[in-house]
């Protein structure tokens, strides 16, 4: 009998050799279907293969009446993979359940769990961390898996930033104290990006600690510590903690609550360097957000250096990209939103001749027209003018106004911008931003 020990060895040349039969998504349903259902292990072993091979960020499976489906998040939308049967899909829901350490009997609960991918390449192992979470439905459990792939931590040069944008982020993290705070909604890349900071700026003359619900990545060099919410260690008892621990950074997952802003920003007062994210739909909206959670503008203005806003946004697939003249009505929308950009921001000078890219699709991107993801961002930096501004208590539009004519460069800009610079499409950036 096969011991459970939350850890999955994927080989994915084995598995029926990754490199044609998950090619594309169409393959992928005959690679799953070809293995027995009642094979629990190997079948799921497919459905992992498929999702590190492409790319997905998330796996959900969804019980319905006659069995269950699974979909897989790539590139940021959910794509249909396949249906399995009653017995099949509750056979590899009791897999994952023992794989994750969750109650096997406990239905009616949601359950919160987790396994490991271990990855065998290249004569070398590489490990994905599985967060697995339950949920009771109508039809049974449903059963979401986000795939945590180390290779998602990557640089500040890797982010897609601007120049000018990426001089500001160099020079705003290399300050010895101050906020930084990331915004965005849930799986617009928020945490890559405060990975990103960290690898930049982590040495060994600095010591950073993390709090996170849950660590995501584990980076070498540096302290993490977790929520645990059934032991009353939340972010507020965490930070307490943090700062007797003589920190330089600190890097706090989440701003939810008064008693955790309060903590953040009084460490950020006091000569640390602070990290943190937090829930608005754009840069201005963060002070009207932390002063709805119970803040003070007299804490918020002298401890906030950088609020940064962004979303994520798919790239064109370069191989089957078709290059068209710009119509006539974009680039009548385009020169309208690029015409006030700042100094010193790279981009490229507008023509009504310009040609830009549009989707086709092809095997190489599944038909999509799309392959991989790129950030759009928006950075706001607080200096002592817009001190005395916030301090004035501003609505989050007189904010926008303020920031806009101190040089900020919005995200619906920057989309524009990679639109022009063959990354993206029009489609992609006004579904980001409206």
């Amino acid at each position: 009998m096969e011991k459970i020990t939350g850890k999955i060895e994927l080989d994915l040349g084995f598995l029926f050799q990754a490199e044609r039969s998950f090619k594309n998504l169409t393959s992928f349903f005959q690679a799953i279907e070809e293995a027995s259902v009642q094979e629990t292990s190997v079948l799921l072993k497919t459905i992992m293969g498929g999702a590190v091979y492409l790319d997905a960020s998330d796996l959900h499976l969804e019980a319905e009446e006659d069995g269950g489906t699974l979909r897989m998040r790539i590139d940021g939308l959910l794509q249909k993979v396949y249906f399995f049967s009653s017995l099949g899909y509750k056979s590899l829901v009791s897999r994952i359940k023992l794989l994750s350490q969750m109650k096997l009997n406990v239905e009616k609960k949601p359950q919160d769990g987790r396994f490991t991918v271990v990855l065998e390449k290249n004569e070398s192992q590489e490990k994905i961390e599985i967060r697995v979470s339950t949920l009771p439905s109508e039809h049974g459990e449903t059963v979401v898996m986000r795939v945590l792939n180390p290779k998602s931590l990557i640089s500040l040069e890797e982010l897609g930033l601007r120049k000018d944008l990426y001089r500001v982020f160099i020079e705003q993290s290399q300050k010895p104290n101050g906020m930084i705070i990331v915004t965005g909604p849930t799986g617009s890349g928020k945490t890559t990006t405060l990975y990103a900071f960290l690898k930049k700026i982590k040495n060994p003359e600095i010591k950073i600690v993390t709090i996170e619900d849950p660590i995501e990545y584990h980076l070498a060099g540096i302290s993490q510590t977790q929520v645990d919410q059934k032991r009353g260690y939340d972010f507020a008892s965490g930070l307490k903690s943090i700062v007797r621990q003589d920190p330089d950074v600190i890097l706090v997952g989440e701003v939810r609550d008064l008693e955790t802003a309060s903590i953040a920003l009084q460490a950020a007062l006091t000569g640390h360097l602070v990290f943190s994210t937090l829930h608005t739909n754009d840069a201005a909206g963060t002070i009207a957000r932390l002063q709805a959670l119970g803040e003070k503008p007299v804490n918020i203005a002298p401890a906030l250096t950088m609020i940064v806003a962004q979303r994520l946004i798919r790239k064109i697939c370069p191989e089957c990209a078709e290059a068209k003249t710009i119509p006539a009505q974009t680039y009548k929308e385009m020169q309208e939103t690029l015409k006030n950009l700042p100094e010193g921001v790279d981009a490229l000078n507008l023509d009504p001749k310009m040609k830009i890219l549009f989707p086709r699709g092809c095997d190489a991107c599944n038909n999509t027209g799309y392959k991989g993801r790129v950030g759009i961002f928006e950075a706001f930096v607080v200096d002592s003018e817009t001190e005395d501004f916030i301090l004035t208590s501003p609505s989050s539009s007189a904010i926008e106004k303020f920031a806009i004519n101190k040089g900020m460069t919005t995200m619906k800009q920057d989309g524009y911008i990679k639109i022009l610079n063959n990354v993206t499409t029009m489609e992609e950036v006004k579904k980001a931003t409206g």
